[in-house]
């Protein structure tokens, strides 16, 4: 009699750098779910955890991996902004085909940059790994994030350990496999850090206390930020190889990452010979408060995901 496979549920000391899927729940519709998946854990912080909805489909399908916004002070894989229900954002990425990898991620009262990308490089490792288990095609995987998740989803499809060195790849969770991927959506996310430390942020409403999220997620002394804000931002990264496709949407009326943060990384992206998109939207402030165009905006998202995912 042989054993079975190790699942979410299994004890023992000391524990693995990460856990095997367990069976996924297979819903009414045929959509698979695999709820809390263990991607990579660290001595002193919380295991990291994932969600993976598989449509149903003949064989191994696409992945986009959804990456949360909040400041890199909070958020949770499973809430898309309030702007976007959650049934708008699955349902567009399920019907279209495509796999929802939704990820958490180290806050950066937990950790400071970089450990944010390295679990979002982790994640990708993750799913690359255990592809075939979970339904999905580990050669095709695209990214999407909004906000903090945009800033981040820009990194991860920009920086390359060949190029930038394996300082920013990490090695937490699953090792031996590559975190590339083909596509990335980014929402309204930061390229250029240094530009915002020197004209900080707004404060907060009704938050005076509130840490400032740019010098929270540099961390160290004030003397180095400068330093560290170009190591965290995508616009680093944007010359040298041809990076993969990009579409940037940004609301025109952003009061917390300024339009012009998408409109600097479009230009970088263009001179180094990528495929970019940059989609304004007109009269919307951050996370595209006062927009009508939400439901148009998934859309064109998951369109943009499961052309250059599936071609």
């Amino acid at each position: 009699m042989t054993s079975a496979a190790p699942t979410q549920l299994d004890t023992g000391w000391p524990p693995p750098p990460f856990r095997a899927p367990s069976p996924a729940v297979t819903g009414t519709d045929g959509v698979r779910h695999f709820d809390g998946l263990t991607y990579a854990t660290s001595p002193g912080y919380r295991p990291r955890l994932l969600d993976v909805h598989v449509p149903p489909a003949e064989g191994p399908v696409p992945a986009v991996v959804w990456i949360h916004g909040g400041g890199w002070l909070e958020g949770d894989r499973r809430c898309p902004p309030p702007t976007v229900p959650v049934e708008l954002l699955h349902g567009t990425v399920l019907d279209a085909g495509l796999a929802l990898i939704s990820v958490d991620y180290r806050h950066s009262l937990e950790a400071p940059f970089p450990a944010q990308l390295h679990d979002v490089k982790a994640a990708i490792r993750y799913v690359r790994r255990h592809a075939g288990e979970l339904g999905v095609d580990g050669e095709r995987i695209g990214v999407w994030g909004e906000s903090a998740g945009g800033h981040l989803a820009a990194l991860a499809g920009l920086v390359r350990a060949d190029a930038h060195g394996a300082g920013l790849e990490g090695n937490e969770g699953v090792p031996d496999e590559t975190s590339a991927v083909r596509a990335v959506v980014d929402w309204y996310g930061v390229s250029d850090i240094e530009t915002l430390v020197a004209h900080p942020l707004p404060p907060m409403p009704g938050e005076p206390s509130y840490p400032n999220p740019i010098t929270t997620l540099l961390g160290g002394p004030e003397e180095e930020r400068q330093e560290r804000a170009r190591a965290a931002a995508p616009l680093t990264y944007a010359t040298g190889a041809t990076p993969p496709p990009f579409l940037l949407i940004h609301g025109r009326e952003d009061q917390v990452v300024p339009y012009s943060q998408s409109e600097t990384l479009a230009r970088a992206l263009t001179d180094a010979g990528g495929e970019v998109t940059l989609r304004p939207v007109e009269g919307a402030d951050h996370i595209f408060l006062g927009s009508a165009e939400v439901p148009d905006i998934v859309a064109h998202s998951v369109a943009f995901l499961r052309r250059h995912l599936t071609a």
